[in-house]
């Protein structure tokens, strides 16, 4: 039988699910840890037809068979070993290689890199005890690790000297720059890794196959990984997994963090269902892997700005793998704080509320149209359908992209064109705004769309409706820009005023003041005041 690379088909294993490819022709419901149908392979009517997702293979208690993914391929679609091949590759999207069997030569400098990179871990983790790994030792107690942990992920350090590649001078150096490890220079061969602490990054098989390296002096980049290599590619590696996934399947879900430090943290205190991309951003294949393991996942990352654009842009990424039977949910950390520092300072407790108070996909989604499109006007409301509808339709499971494009649209019929029956309280409030300089407002935002965009979040605290149509002011989009920067300016001076003014009721009857607050509040006063002046010399010249 025609064989092609093991590092193929391992990755084909890796990309598709069992349970996705065997319930196209066998209805599959999940008992336990594994899915059961009745048989393809014989007829019957009780299931005794077992898949398990995290073994990769299935069994029939009733007439014995038992394989893999390609192996159910060849036998249901009655399929040579090579046509197979090809139709799983299309399913994962994948190129298919030229036919080959792994030489003894590869096998043998397979065996060899691994042998280099555990034995280089080893070097490392010595020399974190030693007096030269002092600092690092130091850095990384203080950030509440233990010697067992320490122990247990294998962590240690890269001095600023070339120690391996004096260690392995011995060795080919080809097969040391095959590793990422050592890198030839000017001078002859040199250490990638100087001065770090270092993340070993393990293979399915438990190996250690690379490497994270953290600055310990506050340069940046913070972490520098292994270049991609034979063994190694950052797209398809998760940091973790290999200790995650165990707990993934108990969990039943899987829980992704931004960083190293964060994943370990997590796994010791709790959430050992906890990895993390590896200093790249979030992959498809990534994805693919942990929906392998299941298909719940809770993204939890920084609440800032950064958080809430890589939270966007996992969610368009695991649409596509979404099923029924998935929950995938999102978390933030506020405050400018991590997994780490939450964990460090308020415990498990305050980690549990966060998780366990993440938001759906469903409505994550829907928040984020809301906050960034101007649904209170046509051509907002149009923008926020188009970009929903393109990305409910990355959901390949049709009945279920369905039902959440239901879900939507009763959503935007009660809440986009019902808007004017909610009810908008202001944290301050502010006088009404007057007919003529409304309908000013709102032919600007007619006329000028990309305007509203600019200031889609002042426009939309104004709590206004932007459908009705209003005599054209005939300004300029200059103009225009300048009459919204002026009457936003307004706007916060009169709430500044009110501020203060409720500051100093406040400390009349309680007879309390502090004179910095109502400080802090005219400095604000006279840089507004000094703006709208300015803006008013421009209008008058």
């Amino acid at each position: 039988m025609a064989k092609y690379d093991n590092s193929f088909t391992d990755e084909l294993r890796q990309r598709l699910s069992l349970v996705d490819v065997i319930s196209r022709r066998v209805p599959l419901t999940k008992k336990g840890q594994n899915y059961w149908g009745c048989c393809p392979f014989h007829n019957e009517k009780t299931p005794s037809f077992s898949v398990s997702e995290e073994k990769g293979f299935y069994h029939c208690f009733g007439c014995g068979e038992h394989g893999d993914i390609i192996s159910f391929v060849m036998k249901s679609e009655n399929l040579d070993f090579k046509n197979a091949i090809k139709e799983l590759a299309d399913m994962a999207g994948m190129k298919l290689p030229e036919i080959k069997q792994k030489s003894k030569q590869q096998l043998e400098a397979e065996e060899n890199y691994v042998k280099i990179t555990e034995s280089a871990s080893k070097i490392y983790q010595d020399l974190l005890y030693q007096d030269i790994g002092k600092h690092a030792l130091e850095y990384i107690k203080k950030r509440g690790f233990s010697d067992e942990m320490i122990k247990k992920y294998c962590i240690g350090y890269a001095p600023k000297n070339n120690i391996i590649s004096s260690k392995f001078s011995n060795i080919n150096i080809n097969k040391l720059t095959s590793t990422g490890l050592v890198r030839i220079g000017e001078y002859g061969p040199y250490d990638f890794f100087r001065d770090k602490l270092m993340f070993p990054i393990f293979n399915a098989h438990n190996q250690i196959v690379a490497f994270s390296g953290r600055s310990l002096d506050g340069s940046e980049p913070k972490y520098i990984n292994t270049p991609d290599t034979e063994l190694f590619h950052k797209r398809q590696t998760i940091f973790g997994f290999n200790f995650a996934r165990e707990f993934i399947h108990k969990q039943n879900r899987s829980i992704i963090v931004e960083g190293q430090i964060d994943a370990i943290q997590m796994q010791n205190h709790g959430f050992g269902e906890t990895v993390a991309p590896l200093g790249t951003a979030l992959t498809e294949d990534h994805i693919a892997i942990l929906c392998k393991s299941n298909r719940n996942i809770t993204f939890c990352f920084d609440g800032d700005n950064a958080g809430q654009k890589a939270a966007m842009r996992a969610c368009l990424l695991v649409l596509p793998f979404l099923r029924d039977n998935s929950e995938i949910k999102f978390a933030f950390v506020t405050g400018g704080k991590d997994p780490d520092e939450i964990l460090k300072n308020s415990g498990e407790s305050a980690m549990h509320k966060i998780i366990d108070s993440a938001t759906p996909l469903i409505d994550f989604l829907w928040d984020n149209v809301n906050k960034n499109y101007l649904i209170n006007t046509p051509g907002g409301r149009a923008q926020a359908e188009k970009f929903l509808k393109d990305c409910t339709s990355k959901i390949t499971d049709k009945i279920f992209q369905n039902e959440i494009e239901q879900e939507y649209n009763q959503r935007k019929f009660n809440q986009w064109h019902k808007w004017k029956q909610q009810k908008y309280t202001p944290n301050i409030e502010l006088p009404d705004i007057d007919s003529m300089t409304l309908n000013v407002i709102k032919s600007i935002v007619q006329k000028y769309p990309e305007l509203s965009e600019k200031y889609l979040e002042f426009l939309s605290s104004l709590n206004i409706s932007f459908d009705d149509n209003v005599q054209d002011t005939n300004l300029s989009l200059i103009d225009a820009e300048k009459y919204i920067v002026s009457f936003k300016l307004q706007r916060y001076i009169k709430s500044l005023q009110s501020e203060k003014q409720e500051i100093l009721k406040k400390a009349l009857e309680n007879n309390i003041s502090d004179p910095s607050v109502l400080q802090e509040i005219e400095d604000k006063l006279k840089e507004a005041h000094d703006k709208l002046e300015t803006l008013l010399d421009m209008n008058n010249k």
